[in-house]
């Protein structure tokens, strides 16, 4: 038979079904003390983003951050988050995925160790020389005062960065 085009239109309009956020994939992995979760969708529909929520032993789940989404999309898309300076312990952690108008719906959840180190280590500053700034990294296997003091090439106390108890890590 024929058709006129506003019935096509009609016709064609009521096939297409929305699909909502489609998540593939949710990972997250340890480094130090610290989380990296990434996770991809295959397409979405009115996403505005996801609120990243994470859960220490047997505490309620909280949100740690919130990354944008695309919006509506066919094509693949990436994310990452980093929760940094975490202590020592279990981690939970799921995204709370949420449309513009406010709807949403939580992932799996995801499982990490995050474990003090082993022995205490203090890094060499980089870069050095420096000027005006430079970075200096140092982890301890226990919880304790801790006292990072800067001196001089002639001995001389310059600066003192941190004199405060601080949890392993």
């Amino acid at each position: 038979g024929t058709h006129d085009k506003a019935t096509l239109t009609a016709i064609a309009g009521n096939c297409y079904t929305p699909v909502p956020v489609e998540l593939t994939s949710f990972t997250a992995a340890v480094i130090g003390n610290r989380v990296n979760l990434v996770w991809e969708t295959a397409s979405e529909l009115n996403n505005s983003g996801f609120s990243i929520e994470r859960k220490y032993s047997n505490t309620e789940f909280t949100e740690v951050g919130f990354v944008p989404g695309f919006g509506t999309t066919a094509e693949p898309k990436s994310y990452s988050f980093s929760d940094q300076n975490l202590l020592s312990g279990q981690y939970t952690y799921r995204l709370k995925q949420i449309d513009f108008d406010g709807t949403f719906l939580y992932s799996d959840e995801v499982e990490v160790d995050v474990n003090a180190p082993l022995i205490f280590s203090l890094a060499q500053n980089y870069p050095n020389p420096f000027n005006p700034s430079t970075k200096i990294s140092w982890q301890s296997p226990v919880s304790s005062w801790q006292t990072l003091k800067v001196y001089d090439v002639l001995g001389n106390e310059v600066a003192t960065l941190v004199d405060e108890y601080k949890p392993a890590g």
